[in-house]
């Protein structure tokens, strides 16, 4: 879609953290007339400053948008910006999209679809991976499934939002499958990250050195070269918190339970996960579990007294 044709369509953006905020700001720059929410008055009026228009509801942003796009903490969260006094459907015309982007478990992704199309609404069970940076690059990837209506509606925005976007199947819940698989992996390897620079420090070596090195060579993943300048940094606000992922693992245990499929590597990271969100840091970054590590075993990291 051109800039001309975006400047025409109309898109609520529900959720202004730090992945909704960088979708929405990254969505007005391609011309798309955005309207956002969110819970936090300061957040709304920074976005109403530097982007676009802020709704005092989700039903008011949602009110002639073609697309709404919700970007919230959870499935709970998702339901109440929906159905809710004031919520989505008490507004959004029939036939727009609701692109829902919290990570959830499939089956709570199909119940939610069946209930917004029972609204006369389409849905896309969209969640998305890439971290604030990408956000607000328009640079996420999408692991999408719905309706061909949904996916062909959605199109536009999907395609400005995202490098990437994956068709991944008309069941709502494909994709929240897929955001699970990928949730496994992330939280896993955050964890191991956080293990290995940890015991980097306990065993006196150059952290920087270490990063470096590891960086370049077959140990290194995507997370450990992401969050580990967190941890050089001693900069623990958090991209994304602890409080995330004891979440998502969680859905991972559910579902291991449920499908009688053994997860211990997930496990023991959400343990992980766990407690240093009960050492008081569930809303710190991620990788504050070397914070938890260091904790433990007397350790001295940048930034940690």
């Amino acid at each position: 879609m051109s800039e001309a044709g975006a400047s025409g369509t109309k898109i609520a953006v529900i959720g202004l953290g730090s992945m909704g905020y960088g979708i929405a700001g990254s969505l007005a720059r391609r011309g798309f007339q955005v309207v956002g929410y969110d819970v936090r008055a300061e957040t709304l009026a920074q976005f109403a400053r530097e982007h676009g228009t802020a709704a005092a509801t989700p039903a008011a942003a949602a009110k002639e948008a073609q697309i709404i796009v919700i970007v919230v903490v959870n499935s709970d969260q998702t339901g109440e910006a929906l159905f809710n006094k004031s919520g989505v459907v008490e507004t959004a015309g029939r036939g727009a999209v609701v692109v829902s982007c919290a990570t959830m478990a499939p089956g709570r992704a199909r119940q939610l679809a069946l209930e917004v199309e029972n609204h006369g609404l389409l849905y896309l069970d969209a969640p998305i991976s890439g971290g604030t940076q990408r956000a607000a690059e328009g640079a996420l990837t999408v692991l999408a499934s719905g309706s061909p209506a949904a996916f062909a509606k959605a199109r536009p925005v999907l395609d400005a939002m995202a490098a990437k976007v994956y068709d991944l199947g008309e069941e709502p819940g494909i994709g929240a499958s897929f955001k699970i698989v990928n949730q496994l992996l992330a939280g896993v390897h955050i964890a191991a990250a956080c293990e290995a620079i940890a015991l980097a420090s306990r065993l006196g070596l150059d952290l920087a050195r270490v990063y470096e090195v590891i960086a370049a060579s077959a140990g290194n993943s995507w997370m450990f070269e992401n969050r580990v300048p967190h941890i050089l940094a001693g900069d623990y606000a958090a991209r994304s918190a602890v409080d995330i992922f004891t979440k998502d693992l969680g859905i991972v245990a559910d579902i291991s339970r449920s499908e009688k499929f053994p997860t211990p590597v997930a496990s023991s990271a959400l343990q992980m996960f766990l407690m240093t969100a009960a050492a008081g840091m569930g809303r710190d970054d991620d990788a504050s579990v070397a914070r938890l590590y260091a904790m433990i075993a007397g350790l001295k990291l940048p930034g940690v007294e």
